[in-house]
């Protein structure tokens, strides 16, 4: 990218950051800022744009859990959505273009084809919003994660067939070789220490080990780190790993959105047809919301689920690359596609942020379409009148579960929103149980029992923790609230929301680690801490 992109992506989203929108929005208005002025972005910020979706699809690998993708509400529910918004959506573009005549230029073919196209949902958004209000690990995180990477499976097939490019016969044995590899990558990934060489091993493996792999046997290579991502997801490095890509995919990310703004030139007539899309834009959060319902998934989980999945997606934009290549649609849809998927994010960005606002009000309203039965990751009931609550059962949180526990013996409960951590604790024989502290639904459950008198949030996800200070403070809670920071910003933050107390991570391990080393000197050399420097301090004073 030269100095123009560079700059103009940064003031807008600093721009955006300040009127408290997601960056990537910013990043969307500087593209198309850029293409009125007539920059075009060249190959370097397509090789750019394309190595951080290639990153982000390998980073989406390492926290997939295969078993997760064989819940109903994943594929089934994938699938279903797909064939509704191409049977709802086919009929719709036919009128349209029936009306507008040969300005339009669709056909069944291309109408079907630009239905299938609109069917997906922006695994980029998805994850960026997911990641920076802490919603990854809650479970409207966790079924969207899934449809996405079934979406993200059904549009490589798909591109891979309609490319008219058979897979190479190798294309089993690499597969088959890759899962006989497994713990050959693990050991690799694990042999990488923890400094830039990890970082490089991450490079290593989703750009030559799966997506140079793949595409070497005509397969799609973005596919191909995806799934070397899942090989590798087990390892206990590969935590460590995500959170060294995080930044890195990022930064390159801000190239696909600068690219998407940049995508084809903005006519009127492509603005028209952009806006047909954006006005099926709520056939697709409605769809989502019924069909998550009556996988018995609650209207809180359904509802925050279809927002997050409710833009359209940059596999549509390729399909419809595709579509243009092979002579099947016009250029127009193309850029209408791009812009509808810009103006989706534009529309999207402030809904997810305040999701949670906008679901309290309705909440009665969209309860009545829930399907009979609990869900098994649903939550629980609180049985032991327990006074303190824990929220984010990792390292701090457990380190606090065990002081408090000895010093409160059964008035403990700690939460988590992992169901894989929360089984853990629980064959530890810890008091540990499945929610969300953000969740709404959660609180009014918890509320008509003995009210909790301490509630602790020690979640890793600094936006999480305010999330749920939001949600407490939405449901009147009058006990204490402390929280946890790792930055004096969240620390101020922190308490201009109004808790208790707010704990520095990072300043108070230093000042605990100095009070520890000094304790253990004294008992060792007593001699040295009571007298020469005693005698050195009072000197100085």
């Amino acid at each position: 990218m030269d100095a123009l992109l560079v700059a103009t992506a940064f003031i807008f989203g600093l721009a955006a950051q300040r009127l408290r929108l997601p960056p990537l929005v910013g990043f969307l208005l500087a593209g198309f800022v850029l293409q009125a002025l007539g920059q075009t972005g060249g190959e370097a910020l397509r090789v750019i744009a394309d190595l951080g979706v290639t990153l982000l699809l390998f980073t989406i690998g390492l926290k997939l859990r295969v078993r997760s993708l064989g819940r109903p509400e994943i594929w089934a529910g994938t699938s279903l959505h797909a064939a509704l918004m191409i049977a709802l959506f086919t009929p719709v573009l036919l009128g349209v273009s029936a009306l507008a005549g040969k300005a339009a230029g669709l056909d069944w073919t291309s109408a079907l084809l630009l239905a299938f196209g609109m069917s997906f949902s922006s695994t980029v958004f998805a994850v960026k919003s997911l990641s920076e209000n802490g919603d990854m690990g809650s479970m409207h995180g966790r079924v969207s994660i899934g449809i996405l990477i079934m979406q993200d499976i059904l549009a490589v097939l798909f591109l891979t067939f309609s490319t008219g490019k058979i897979p190479s016969p190798w294309s089993p044995l690499l597969v088959a070789g890759l899962l006989v590899a497994r713990p050959a990558l693990g050991w690799l990934l694990g042999r990488s220490g923890h400094g830039e060489l990890v970082t490089l091993c991450g490079f290593f493996l989703a750009l030559v080990v799966g997506a140079a792999g793949f595409s070497a046997v005509g397969l799609k290579s973005d596919l191909g780190a995806l799934f070397v991502g899942v090989l590798v997801g087990y390892h206990p490095v590969s935590k460590e790993l995500g959170k060294s890509l995080n930044g890195i995919t990022d930064l390159l990310l801000v190239g696909f959105f600068l690219q998407v703004g940049l995508e084809g030139e903005l006519t009127w007539k492509s603005l028209g047809w952009a806006g047909l899309m954006i006005l099926l834009l709520p056939l697709k959060s409605i769809a989502f919301f019924l069909l998550l319902t009556r996988f018995r998934l609650r209207a809180r989980s359904s509802w925050m689920s279809a927002l997050t999945l409710s833009t359209y997606s940059e596999f549509g934009l390729i399909v419809m690359a595709l579509g243009v290549a092979k002579g099947w649609i016009s250029a127009d849809w193309l850029v209408a596609t791009a812009v509808a998927l810009s103006l989706s994010f534009l529309i999207l960005a402030p809904l997810n942020r305040r999701a949670e606002r906008l679901y309290d009000p309705i909440s009665d309203v969209l309860k009545r379409f829930e399907a009979k039965g609990r869900h098994p990751d649903d939550l629980p009931v609180r049985e032991n009148g327990e006074q303190i609550a824990i929220f984010g059962m990792g390292r701090v949180g457990l380190a606090a579960y065990h002081a408090l526990e000895g010093r409160y013996p059964g008035r403990v409960i700690g939460f988590d929103r992992d169901p894989k951590a929360v089984q853990l604790h629980r064959e530890a024989e810890r008091n540990v149980m499945l929610a969300d502290a953000t969740d709404s639904d959660f609180w009014e459950k918890v509320r008509p029992r003995d009210d909790i008198d301490l509630v602790i949030l020690a979640m890793p996800k600094h936006k999480a923790n305010v999330h749920a200070i939001e949600t407490l403070k939405r449901h009147g809670f009058a006990g204490v609230v402390a929280a946890t920071g790792k930055f004096s910003e969240e620390i101020q933050e922190l308490r201009k929301l109004g808790v208790d107390t707010a704990f520095n991570l990072y300043a108070e391990a230093g000042s605990n680690f100095a009070r520890h080393v000094f304790n253990v000197f004294n008992q060792q050399r007593p001699d040295l801490t009571q007298g020469s420097w005693k005698a050195r301090a009072e000197g100085e004073d």
